[in-house]
């Protein structure tokens, strides 16, 4: 399973990395040491704390969410596999995104919950790009 440093999952919360240590510290977010001793955080308690975040409103008041080139950085939630058909969530900070594309691609991207990914917006498509 993927595990992501304070700086990463704070990027991905769409907070600042001081906000996530604190959430970290108050055993908001659980969080582990690396063998550099680093504090990492487990990419599934990532994606539970992502969306119980956004479902609280708790992303910083005063933080930009902007979309650069319509991309959404952020991190799986949920992924619903039919026989053809494949449900992709993304939480990216405040935004939940929802893409439905194959399982076929949904399996050759390797996605799981827990890892970072970005929702690219066209129009009324979402593309999902593994990164």
């Amino acid at each position: 399973m993927q595990s992501y440093t304070i700086g990463q999952a704070a990027r991905l919360l769409g907070v600042s990395p001081d906000t996530a240590r604190r959430w970290a510290d108050a055993g908001r977010v659980a969080t582990h040491r690396d063998e550099s001793g680093r504090r990492l955080v487990d990419g599934r308690d990532l994606a539970a704390f992502s969306v119980e975040l956004a479902k609280a409103g708790g992303a910083e008041e005063d933080a930009s969410h902007t979309s650069v080139r319509n991309a959404f950085p952020g991190i799986v939630t949920a992924i619903k596999l039919g026989d053809v058909a494949a449900q992709v969530e993304i939480q990216a900070g405040p935004h939940r995104l929802v893409s439905l594309l194959t399982r076929e691609a949904v399996e050759e991207l390797g996605l799981e919950v827990g890892m970072e990914a970005t929702a690219r917006v066209k129009s009324t498509n979402v593309h999902i790009d593994r990164t």
